[in-house]
């Protein structure tokens, strides 16, 4: 008898203790991973983050550069005319004509102005009249003088009376020179009729007009004329330069110029003429006297200037900005210098001397190394800055200057 045969579905899924341990399995590195993940999202962010450096400082740099520097003295100085005259009539009379314009530039010898000749003139002529006169008696007393004297060497006549003629010529001749100085003088009171100028200048203000009375003793002359081509500048040095511009004077001239103290523009070139043979002991100062051409009239006299003596030229000079030069608590000087890396290094220097366009460096710096001119306050040894361009670094050194 035979028997059917029964097929049986195997289960999908192992059971008993092998299956359990597999599950766990899984479970545990599921756990363990999160928990990795956990931790090292938990540890990056409790992990401080790095700080951003702070950006670099915006200076302006210049380059340490050799170059001629010129060595100037400045002083506070007068403008004078080189000429002043004030214009008085040398006689008495009545003022008829002036013939000058005021403000007018005039020349030595230019005609002024015209007192009435008239009564001089008259005196002239009265002068010459007796002149004539006396020369006509004198003629008559000099053929006298040759008759008696050939009367006396025949015995005709004594020779007193030919000493008595003699000593009337001689009379008669002196009294021809006094008229003569008579002349001459009533000719120079007649050319005191027609005043002139005196020198190369400007008319001033009309003091008296015509028709008036003048008088040779009028305080207040008709006219001031000044001489202002050329024109002077006396101007005042400490005591202490007086060595130093001798010593300049004593190999050449020496170069001034005048510069306006109200819009600081140059108004002329010129030489130094002198300095004053004693020194101001209540200033202590000493006085120099320089010639300008003023061509342009650019000076006046009265005016208050400021003169620049070039004393020498330092050639070759190592120099900055005077702007780079700080001065430190204890008198000390001192740049900042922008180093290769772009950082900044304290440099403490020496300088011969600062003047307003360049400082002239003697020890500390070397040719073509970068000092700042501007941002100083901002900087400190080590920080790292960043150079302007120049059209940035001008900006800046307006705004520092107060510039609009």
């Amino acid at each position: 008898m035979s028997q059917a045969s029964t097929w049986t579905a195997p289960d999908t899924l192992p059971h008993g203790p092998r299956h359990g341990r597999t599950v766990g399995a899984v479970l545990a590195l599921a756990l363990l991973g999160g928990g990795v993940c956990a931790y090292i999202l938990h540890g990056r962010a409790d992990k401080p983050a790095a700080p951003t450096p702070p950006p670099p400082i915006p200076v302006s740099v210049a380059s340490v550069a050799r170059q001629d520097v010129p060595f100037r003295l400045s002083g506070i100085g007068t403008v004078q005319a080189l000429n002043t005259v004030t214009v008085h009539s040398r006689v008495d009379g009545e003022l008829q004509k002036v013939f000058f314009t005021e403000g007018q530039e005039v020349k030595a010898g230019d005609p002024l102005a015209q007192i009435d000749p008239r009564p001089f003139q008259a005196a002239l002529d009265q002068a010459t009249a007796k002149k004539a006169q006396d020369e006509a008696s004198l003629a008559n007393a000099q053929l006298d003088l040759a008759r008696f004297e050939t009367l006396a060497q025949r015995d005709f006549s004594s020779r007193q009376q030919a000493d008595t003629q003699r000593a009337q010529v001689a009379e008669l001749q002196a009294q021809i020179r006094g008229d003569q100085a008579t002349i001459d003088n009533a000719q120079v009171q007649l050319g005191y009729t027609l005043i002139r100028s005196p020198v190369n200048g400007r008319a001033g203000f009309r003091n008296i007009d015509a028709g008036n009375i003048v008088h040779a003793t009028d305080s207040t002359g008709i006219v001031v004329v000044t001489q202002t081509r050329p024109i002077d500048v006396v101007f005042t040095l400490p005591e202490g330069h007086l060595q130093a511009v001798q010593a300049a004077m004593s190999k050449g001239t020496l170069a001034v110029s005048a510069t306006s103290r109200e819009n600081r523009t140059r108004a002329d070139d010129g030489v130094l003429k002198l300095i004053n043979n004693q020194i101001d002991q209540t200033t202590g100062t000493i006085q120099l006297k320089a010639e300008f051409p003023n061509a342009d009239n650019a000076l006046w006299p009265g005016e208050f200037v400021e003169a620049d003596l070039l004393l020498r030229t330092d050639k070759g000079a190592l120099t900055v900005p005077p702007d780079a030069v700080q001065r430190g608590p204890n008198g000390s000087l001192y740049v900042y210098v922008v180093t290769p890396d772009g950082t900044v290094e304290m440099r403490t220097v020496t300088a011969a001397r600062i003047g307003a366009q360049a400082a002239v460096i003697a020890a500390g710096l070397s040719e073509g190394e970068r000092v700042i001119v501007s941002g100083q306050l901002k900087v400190q040894p080590g920080v790292r800055v960043a150079v302007q361009p120049e059209a940035i670094q001008e900006e800046a050194v307006q705004q520092e200057a107060g510039a609009p």
